[in-house]
């Protein structure tokens, strides 16, 4: 008798023995109810709710358990136990058993699959520790074994359900329901979205999130995305840029199933474009384009509204032919003179261009416009769903006509909210200018919100899809704080960015340890403490290291300091120079000092600096004084004065290994992306964000700055509170105690001492 197995896809930890036995063997359905409150088998008129037991009575039934039960029920508790164990040796020494055993074996038990195999595979599956360890391929003999299991069809089956029952519970939570609805007879394995970029620049955050969720949604559906080229101007297209943007789409993530542009369709175009025109749903018109702008606002047709089909055909081919008086010509399509949707009055839907296209040269002269291009193209193409922001909400109605006149397969739109970001310009007009003024290095500026740019600041793709995904549907147009993006961003980077340290240059102190190492010692020591995956590096110990003057200073004599990977010390005596800068420490090591009762753990370096690597340490403003630029802002008035900070400091010899692109955390100052080496030898770091208030907030009024230093308070110019007119009905009341200000006097033994802030 078949039973019933329950089970919910987002239980923790996931019982993957039971789901993949009952594939195994045929001898229960899978039901995912995400209401269920655990795994349950229905079956012979029982119910079982431990999988330790649905695995024995589903095993038993469909002839898996050996007669050998001895070795079963012993993988049975192995199984039971490893998702308990936290201690890293001791995973690691119940992974080296199971290896050892199957040395020389191909199942945990006898010569064929059984339920020890797959009790011992689910509890390995289910913990995220231990697939990461399999992974290092230190485990060979387990891991030949592993990677059987779960390639076996049932497995591969058993998997795919889990997929297909995710991907359900995502469309019907709270975000993905709302995306769902947005997607109007989407049906699985027929959706195709697209993301059309016009080849003109290079993409910012903005596109980012477009890109993103049509991505998101071929895939959710089991569909296609498309990338299509909007290349209709040929004044400001290049073929390059198409080159930088599939390159920027890589740099997301991003992937289409299929790459097309536009100007593949030129010939279709034009044959639509004619066919509208002999329906007298289109005309020709020359009317100047400032007085074009004036009649649409004011509801006024054009005098050649009315023309005949001929005229309007003739001068279309003068058009085609960019004759002096084709140029003279555009063709507008006739949908209204006076809606109150201004988009609907009679838009323009193709125009002269005689400058050569980068991909059909002095072929045409005319070009369609995005507006009659883009349904068309969608609708060639196979696009079920448009995915657009709602800036273009207006224009929704525009869209479906061209459809509707043409009598072309329909299109759905679902439109989402624009990206804006305080202190950020997405304008491609103001960043070219900012390219131009040679205020950025370029458009993949730190600075710049390309995404170019912000993956040169450290940004992660996964931290960015997150990001997009929250936002959810939502049709809001605020400018958003970037605090979110890169909080999501540091839980990213943070358990994978292996750890060095750095000194800033500027006022470093030597200092010498007593009892310290009388030649440098080299200690092998984990990149990262909480994940030894990352790897390993190399320490010196010394009796001479240098130390920063900002934690030089903060030392208080005979105070005991940890220093970090090291131990204790005491602070004996401190030199310093007629400024009050430190010059020199001394401390005695004292390794028996319990570290947990000290207030100062400070990063070192051993010297001497010969041995260190000499680095440059970056970081930005906001290129922007201002939350947000209204229309009539001239963006020159709003300049940071200056934006990038840099600091020149020694990091330790092993930021020798990294690559570019790189991130890590340099410890007690942040996490760094690695931006390269300079022609002079230096390590380039970009300092990245990590979501607190003081790395993102904007430090162009920030005190400290060349516009705010030793500013003295006048205090004459400071209002008292008597001086603050207050409106009242009370009567006025002279001073108590005169205009004069009160000094208090009081009776003390104690001497008296000049104050002294006074000259």
């Amino acid at each position: 008798m078949v039973g019933v197995l329950t089970l919910k896809s987002s239980a923790s930890p996931f019982p993957y023995a039971a789901l993949t036995i009952a594939t195994y063997t045929q001898q229960a359905e899978v039901n995912f109810d995400e209401s269920a409150s655990g795994v349950s088998l229905d079956i012979n008129g029982s119910q079982i709710t431990s999988e330790e037991e649905i695995v024995r009575a589903l095993a038993k039934a469909g002839g898996l358990l050996m007669t050998v039960q001895r070795w079963t029920q012993a993988f049975f508790i192995l199984a039971k136990t490893l998702p308990t164990v936290t201690s890293f040796p001791d995973l690691v020494a119940a992974l080296d058993s199971l290896d050892d055993h199957l040395a020389f074996r191909t199942f945990l038990v006898g010569h064929d699959l059984t339920a020890a195999d797959i009790i011992v595979w689910g509890a390995l599956k289910g913990s995220i520790k231990l697939v990461g360890l399999l992974k290092n391929n230190k485990h060979v003999h387990l891991n030949r074994w592993y990677v059987h299991i779960e390639s076996l069809e049932s497995t591969q089956l058993a998997l795919a359900s889990l997929i297909e029952a995710k991907s359900n519970k995502a469309r019907s939570n709270k975000t993905a329901a709302s995306f769902t609805l947005g997607l109007p007879n989407a049906k699985e394995g027929q959706v195709v979205t697209r993301f059309p970029p016009e080849p003109s620049g290079y993409l910012h955050i903005g596109h980012a999130k477009a890109a993103m969720l049509n991505q998101y949604f071929a895939k959710m559906y089991k569909g296609k995305l498309l990338i299509r080229f909007d290349d209709t101007n040929p004044t400001k297209e290049r073929t390059e840029f198409e080159e930088t943007i599939l390159e920027d789409l890589a740099l997301l993530d991003v992937h289409g199933d299929a790459v097309s542009h536009t100007s593949d369709y030129f010939d279709q175009l034009y044959e639509l474009a004619i066919r509208v025109i002999k329906e007298r749903k289109a005309y020709a018109d020359d009317t100047e384009q400032i007085e074009m702008r004036k009649q649409r606002w004011d509801g006024i047709a054009s005098r050649h509204r009315e023309d005949s089909v001929e005229d309007n055909l003739k001068h279309f081919a003068e058009m085609k032919e960019g004759t002096e008086e084709g140029l003279r010509w555009c063709v507008r399509a006739k949908m209204s003179v006076d809606d109150p949707n201004k988009a609907l009055r009679d838009p323009v839907i193709y125009r002269c261009n005689v400058l050569p296209h980068h991909r059909t040269g002095t072929k045409w002269k005319i070009y369609p416009t995005y507006d009659f291009a883009c349904p068309i193209v969608d609708s060639l193409e196979g696009v079920t769903h448009a995915l657009r922001t709602n800036e273009y909400r207006d224009r929704n109605p525009q869209y479906y006509w061209m459809i509707e006149a043409l009598q072309l397969r329909p299109v759905f739109i679902w439109d989402f909210s624009r990206l804006n970001f305080i202190y950020t310009l997405l304008s491609k007009r103001k960043l070219h200018w900012f390219v131009d003024q040679k205020l950025v290095s370029g458009w993949d500026d730190p600075r710049f919100p390309t995404v170019r740019g912000i993956r040169r600041r450290g940004l992660t793709v996964e931290a960015l899809r997150q990001y997009m995904l929250a936002q959810g549907p939502s049709q809001a147009i605020v400018s958003l704080e970037w605090d979110t993006l890169w909080t999501l961003n540091k839980k990213v980077i943070d358990p994978v960015a292996p750890r060095f340290w750095a000194i800033a240059k500027q006022n470093m102190v030597p200092v010498t340890i007593t009892g310290g190492p009388v030649q440098p010692e080299v200690k092998i020591l984990p990149k990262h403490k909480k994940n030894p995956d990352i790897g390993e590096k190399k320490t010196v110990f010394s009796s001479n290291i240098l130390v920063e003057q900002e934690d030089a200073i903060s030392f208080d004599d005979q105070e005991e300091v940890t220093l970090m990977d090291w131990g204790n010390a005491i602070v004996r005596s401190k030199t310093t120079d007629a400024s009050g800068k430190i010059t020199a420490i001394a401390m005695d090591l004292n390794l028996e000092g319990d570290f947990r009762k000290t207030k100062k753990k400070i990063t070192w370096l051993a010297s001497p600096v010969e041995a260190l690597v000499e680095t440059t340490l970056l970081d930005y403003d906001y290129l922007i004084t201002k939350k947000k630029l209204e229309e009539d802002d001239d963006v020159k008035d709003f300049v940071t004065p200056v934006s990038e900070f840099r600091e020149e400091a020694f990091a330790d010899a092993n930021v020798r290994d990294v690559k570019k692109g790189d991130i890590i955390q340099f410890e007690r100052k942040g996490y760094y992306i690695f931006d390269g080496v300079t022609s002079s030898g230096k390590y380039e770091f970009i300092c990245i964000p990590d979501g607190r208030a003081a790395s993102i907030a904007s430090k162009a009024a920030a005190p400290g700055t060349p516009a705010e230093v030793a500013k003295p308070i006048d205090k004459a110019s400071v209002p008292q509170s008597s001086d603050i007119p207050v409106v009242t009905k009370m009567y006025k009341v002279d001073k108590i105690y005169g205009a004069d200000d009160v000094v208090p006097t009081s009776e003390t033994k104690m001497y008296k001492v000049q104050n002294v802030y006074e000259p």
